[in-house]
């Protein structure tokens, strides 16, 4: 990965929040944080989502899963808030950022590179940066800043289907994605 594969990217916070910081994920946390701030120390634009479950949802209907609809839960972990002051928030309904207020705010931007981190690899994260994928932006998944809820293994799963949904060239560290983001010599 270079910088120039990089065009007027974004940083992409998908659901760090209280609601899905568990025993499983809450140690990423702290590695989605220090990402944010290395991300916005270079003056790049950062998005925050946060999913919103509503009564009679499909998760709800089909999961009987009726959890994240009111504070605490839906709020933004606590290391995560401040981070995202004077950021987009995008409340979303379903797994991806891709919602009608999320798709415009990405066009309107013009952004054309999404890195995504957060939490769930496998289902919001996954979701993401595949509509991403289809919609023609450049996806990337940083890997060591995702993690799923449900474990380990579900994140492995989630990275994997990642892989063959987006292109295993399109999974980073955060290390390798700030290295590709530091100015050279040259840009001095």
């Amino acid at each position: 990965m270079t910088s120039t594969q990089l065009r007027n990217p974004a940083l992409v916070v998908v659901d760090v929040q209280n609601g899905f910081v568990n025993r499983h994920s809450k140690h990423v946390v702290p590695a989605i944080a220090d990402l944010i701030t290395a991300w916005t120390s270079l003056k790049l634009p950062v998005v925050f989502t946060r999913y919103l479950n509503q009564p009679g949802s499909a998760y709800e209907k089909y999961f009987s899963w009726s959890r994240l609809m009111e504070s605490p839960e839906i709020d933004l972990a606590p290391e995560i808030q401040p981070l995202a002051a004077g950021h987009p928030v995008i409340d979303k309904l379903g797994y991806t950022l891709f919602s009608d207020e999320g798709a415009a705010l990405v066009s309107d931007q013009g952004w054309n590179d999404l890195v995504f981190c957060g939490i769930a690899t496998e289902s919001c994260v996954l979701k993401s940066a595949a509509d991403a994928f289809e919609r023609g932006y450049g996806p990337w998944v940083v890997t060591d800043a995702c993690a799923s809820d449900a474990g380990t293994e579900t994140h492995e799963a989630g990275l994997a289907v990642t892989r063959r949904l987006i292109g295993r060239r399109q999974l980073v560290t955060t290390s390798t994605l700030l290295e590709s983001l530091a100015p050279t010599q040259a840009d001095r």
